[in-house]
């Protein structure tokens, strides 16, 4: 009777540890390895953090594509995504619907929920839309404004260095869609690849004429641009659709924690792209930690104490 108990309390010590072990597996709090990216991942994170969410910081992951099979995979379970990226998740769907904020997110909501169990939580009201810039004493110079412009004087030989990342370089939906519409084409000697899409880095090097770059690529949110005294050239087209911030989560980690809709919903409502290109600026230009930036905007809007 003795070795009975002995061997079914053996059993039950050994089966509760295990049970809490797989309870208390972290929610993997990610994002892209730019300066927006890390911001609003640790708002994500701290927000979740502060609400006794037990989570795991691993922000600055890499590319969107690293991100995509991430979240795919399981590998990470949140992170803050683009609502005009849907064109290029589901190349099938109508990109003119991604040019409408609306529109476009509840596409990629439906899209992505049905193909991958990913849900689009709240987005925020803010573009974050591809760009491209240049110093504006260049712009006057040489009378640069627009993408118009800019294909002219491409076209008629004008010197070009453009700082972008491999993303920009590549997708068709960022320079080969500026390219084909208004009519021009850089060769890969015209570009300088920055790794990563952080245009913190881009706009530096534009700023500085880092290896004679006279143009970069830009976000639309970011906080660098009036700093540096760099315009983004108008897109008169209209040729890329709105990137709304919004945090995308696996649908099996918020079945188990619902309540993670309701942390985040009025942060990203808060958020405007006014909003977000003053707390980019605090990391891109006066170099506070992106994780600083994050947890001082929850508090002073007291969404964490």
């Amino acid at each position: 009777m003795k070795n009975k108990i002995i061997i079914l309390l053996l059993v039950i010590f050994t089966i509760i540890p295990l049970r809490l072990m797989a309870a208390e597996k972290p929610i993997i709090v990610s994002s892209k390895i730019d300066t927006e990216g890390a911001l609003l991942g640790n708002m994500i994170y701290y927000a979740l953090k502060y609400n006794g969410l037990n989570v795991k910081n691993k922000t600055g992951l890499g590319a969107t594509n690293i991100l995509r099979r991430a979240i795919k995979s399981g590998e990470i379970d949140i992170y803050p995504e683009y609502t005009g990226n849907g064109a290029y998740f589901f190349p099938y769907l109508d990109k003119t619907i991604f040019k409408n904020f609306k529109k476009g997110y509840e596409a990629v909501k439906k899209e992505d929920l049905k193909k991958n169990s990913i849900v689009w939580l709240t987005p925020a009201n803010a573009n974050n839309t591809w760009a491209l810039a240049t110093r504006k004493s260049f712009a006057q110079k040489n009378k640069i404004y627009s993408l118009e412009d800019f294909a002219k004087y491409v076209n008629n030989g004008g010197f070009v260095k453009l700082a972008c990342s491999e993303e920009f370089a590549t997708r068709k939906d960022a320079l080969p869609a500026f390219e084909k519409a208004y009519g021009f084409k850089l060769k890969r000697s015209q570009l300088i690849i920055l790794s990563g899409g952080n245009t913190t880095q881009t706009e530096k090097a534009l700023a500085r004429k880092i290896n004679n770059v006279n143009f970069a690529m830009a976000y639309g949110t970011d906080g660098s641009l009036s700093a540096l005294n760099l315009i983004v050239l108008k897109d008169t087209k209209h040729i890329e659709p709105i990137y709304a911030p919004t945090p995308i989560i696996r649908k099996q980690t918020l079945d188990k924690h619902p309540e993670i809709a309701k942390i985040l919903k009025p942060i990203f409502k808060s958020l405007t792209t006014e909003t977000l290109q003053a707390l980019n600026a605090k990391i891109a230009i006066e170099g506070i930690p992106a994780a600083f930036v994050a947890k001082d905007y929850l508090k002073n809007k007291g969404f964490i104490k």
